[in-house]
């Protein structure tokens, strides 16, 4: 009950009763809200009966709800306007309750309380600042003060630290969201690099071709034409290179002069030049395609 938000504060002088029936030391009756007399039931001159609340005594709390009619007298003049049961004022005041005398050891029977009420009863009486006995038009009005600071900012407390966690879930659940999206845009790029469709397989397959000058091989992985063509040309470069070598004129003659008076450097009749031996080669590597 102490949790919920007072709807009314204020304080008051307060004694004690426990009228159960018995007629003992001025016992006037079973309470007049129709609860058997208990622990934590008190009295009011004024407030309706079923109101609840509790008070603050040497800063103990203890829970109430008004189940009975008074004090009478002593509330003339606004003076003593609670009364609460023998049982609770004796844990208030650390002391015993005598169930024969239906007294509180140690003879003190008044005290000074802080009251916090948390709801009104729909019982007989009348809401807001107590009024002595069958005085309705005699308000008690300094027996009600403002709400202290921290009562009133206990439920705006709570209600933000409701919006902190919801607006910590929301955020978690976003950035989770942003981590789900990063981790298939890495997914898709590293499935489409598998591909080769991407930069990268582009890049690879250009340099493989500019370092071999030539597509040796089709899309379906066989040796094509051209390759095939590439791949003869060459030895056959490296052949007819050594043939022309090994073929040119030398010792004695390597300076003589023909009949016609020319000598190694004079031009050739095409039967051994390097350029009859390539084109010689070339015509049956065209024939043999």
């Amino acid at each position: 009950m102490s949790n919920e938000t007072p709807i009314q504060h204020g304080e008051v002088t307060a004694t004690y009763f426990w009228d159960d029936g018995s007629g003992i030391n001025g016992d006037t009756g079973a309470p007049a809200g129709g609860e058997p007399m208990q622990k934590g039931l008190f009295s009011s001159p004024s407030w309706p009966l079923g109101t609840e609340g509790y008070i603050v005594y040497e800063g103990e709390e203890y829970e109430f709800f008004i189940g009975d009619r008074g004090p009478g007298e002593p509330s003339a003049d606004c003076d003593v306007l609670l009364d609460i049961d023998g049982k609770t004022f004796a844990d208030m005041m650390g002391t015993s309750f005598d169930e024969n005398s239906l007294t509180v050891g140690g003879g003190n029977g008044h005290a000074e309380v802080e009251y916090y009420i948390t709801e009104w009863g729909d019982g007989n009486g009348t809401e807001g600042a107590p009024h002595p006995f069958q005085e309705p038009g005699n308000k008690c009005e300094d027996a009600v003060s403002p709400l202290p600071e921290e009562k009133t900012e206990e439920e705006p407390k709570e209600e933000t630290a409701k919006e902190t966690s919801e607006d910590g879930a929301d955020q978690a659940a976003k950035e989770e969201e942003q981590a789900k999206e990063q981790e298939q845009s890495e997914d898709a790029a590293a499935a489409e690099g598998q591909d080769g469709n991407g930069d990268g397989g582009v890049t690879a397959e250009t340099a493989a071709n500019d370092l071999s000058g030539a597509e040796l091989t089709g899309a379906d992985g066989v040796m094509s034409g051209t390759g095939l063509l590439t791949l003869a040309i060459i030895p056959a470069i490296l052949i007819a290179l050594f043939f022309a070598w090994t073929r040119r004129p030398a010792g004695q003659h390597a300076g003589a002069a023909d009949s016609e008076g020319k000598g190694l450097m004079a031009e050739s009749d095409g039967r051994h030049s390097l350029g009859s031996t390539l084109s010689t080669l070339f015509d049956k590597l065209r024939g043999n395609k």
